[in-house]
């Protein structure tokens, strides 16, 4: 068994993974930089490093410094959280090399499946159907666009290397390629030091469907089901939810399968997910593989009751997975709300502030995943997302309704939020109906008065006029 655990992260993903340890009876070790010395991980860790200074490349991807800690703490295993050195396999051949157990996939699957041309040839082999696009990274920028006018515009760009929607443009003709793809490649170069382009067929009305996996070291791979991530902005995830109200049950089972033989094909271990699109028709597309926990695991967590994140420590240390596909049932419904540290009003533009009042809601079925609390002070060199709020219940009504209370009782005061934003989508007819794609909050924002809009300023629920 693991004996002791270096969570290679911060914020919210590092708090969870201290919990599911400590009910593993696992000791934790934090790192941190200087300017998360008081974030809540490092308080609850059973020690602390810090390894840096503010900016992540100066600490949380310092790989060195990473290890260099597992040596001082006298940690087994590193625990990469997502983000920063969560899909990096240099970093995991290194954790490897130095007889660190990494708490994921081996470093040839991460390679494989965080290149997005090798992970679709992946799932060409596995017989998934996947969108049409360029074979392999683009070289000559004028076949290229020949191409592009062969598949048919819109094409979306994509970085070969990329994630978390940086890197990619959409281009609707030919003669708008040149600027697109010189700005694709000069982001993904400055946020993943490989500015390998890549494009595929823009899928127009798309849902943005992904499927969790759990896959053991001894080959058994099941899945949990879907989440529906269809509600974003900029290809970031705003509110994800279990199961999607698009999917009918044969759907389900067919691209649970396709999710599984990816799995299989590329031998992969640990909790994973494939993420599709599925166009108006339904037909679905294999789109990526995230080789690391998700932000949004705990939706499937409550729709599943299965602890992911144990499981992936569980794997990690050797454990056989207790369970067949057909043990696995979907009870009820789960809807997760990232909160972040934004203005809704302005673009969404980040606003990172010192938090004078906090207080979470609860209640049956109401679970908050966040490292904030009152006088916390959230840093301006990390991603603005400071919580999660999971709402689980009997059917997706409940769900919504029990989402809407939770909101309107959650305060952070002291810069704004989107948690107003995020309860106006609950009460949205199209919502509610579950009738969204990715367009859904281009469309929302456009039917907002823009009044509306602005009057989300502090972005807290109705609990903080009162307050």
């Amino acid at each position: 068994m693991i004996e002791k655990v270096l969570i290679a992260n911060r914020g919210e993903v590092a708090v969870r993974v201290i919990r599911a340890c400590k009910e593993l009876g696992i000791k934790t070790l934090a790192v941190y930089s200087e300017a998360d010395v008081e974030s809540l991980h490092v308080h609850l860790a059973d020690e602390a490093i810090c390894i840096g200074r503010a900016p992540a490349v100066d600490s949380y991807l310092r790989a060195d410094r990473i290890l260099a800690a597992a040596e001082i703490g006298n940690a087994d295993a590193i625990h990469p959280g997502y983000g920063f050195l969560s899909e990096n396999a240099k970093f995991a051949e290194q954790c490897h090399a130095c007889n660190l157990i990494f708490v994921g996939p081996n470093a040839e699957v991460i390679r494989r499946m965080g290149d997005k041309t090798t992970a679709k040839e992946c799932a060409v082999r596995a017989g998934v159907p996947v969108v049409p696009g360029s074979d392999g990274a683009v070289t000559d920028e004028r076949a290229a666009v020949a191409l592009a006018r062969e598949i048919g515009f819109p094409i979306l760009l994509k970085a070969v290397a990329g994630g978390g929607g940086r890197g990619m443009r959409l281009v609707h003709s030919a003669s708008a390629f040149p600027k697109e793809f010189s700005l694709a490649r000069l982001e993904a170069e400055k946020n993943f030091a490989n500015g390998a382009i890549y494009f595929e067929k823009f899928i127009e009305e798309p849902h943005h469907i992904e499927f969790q996996l759990l896959a053991d070291k001894q080959g058994k791979i099941i899945h949990l089901g879907e989440r529906d991530c269809s509600i974003q902005r900029r290809y970031q995830k705003l509110i994800e939810e279990a199961p999607s109200p698009f999917l009918d049950n044969e759907l389900r089972e067919k691209m649970g399968d396709a999710a599984v033989r990816v799995a299989r094909e590329c031998g992969y271990e640990s909790a994973g997910t494939v993420e599709f699109l599925v166009d108006k028709d339904r037909n679905f597309y294999f789109m990526e593989m995230n080789t690391r926990i998700q932000v949004e695991h705990g939706v499937s967590e409550e729709v599943t009751g299965i602890d992911l994140v144990r499981w992936q420590l569980l794997i990690a240390a050797g454990e056989t997975l207790p369970y067949e596909q057909r043990d696995i049932a979907l009870r009820g419904h789960a809807i997760e709300c990232r909160i972040n540290a934004e203005d809704a009003a302005k673009n969404f533009a980040p606003r990172p502030g010192t938090v004078e009042l906090y207080y979470a809601p609860g209640g049956p079925g109401i679970r908050i995943d966040s490292h904030v609390y009152g006088g916390y002070r959230i840093p301006a060199q990390y991603d603005s997302m400071i919580a999660k709020v999971i709402a689980h219940a009997e059917n997706r009504e409940m769900a919504i309704g029990r989402m809407d209370t939770a909101l309107s009782g959650y305060v952070i005061r002291g810069m704004p939020t989107t948690i107003a934003y995020q309860r106006a989508i609950m009460r949205d007819p199209h919502f509610r109906k579950g009738r969204y794609t990715t367009k859904f909050v281009g469309e929302f924002s456009a039917r907002m008065p823009s009044e509306s809009l602005e009057g989300m300023g502090q972005g807290s629920g109705n609990l903080q006029e009162d307050l």
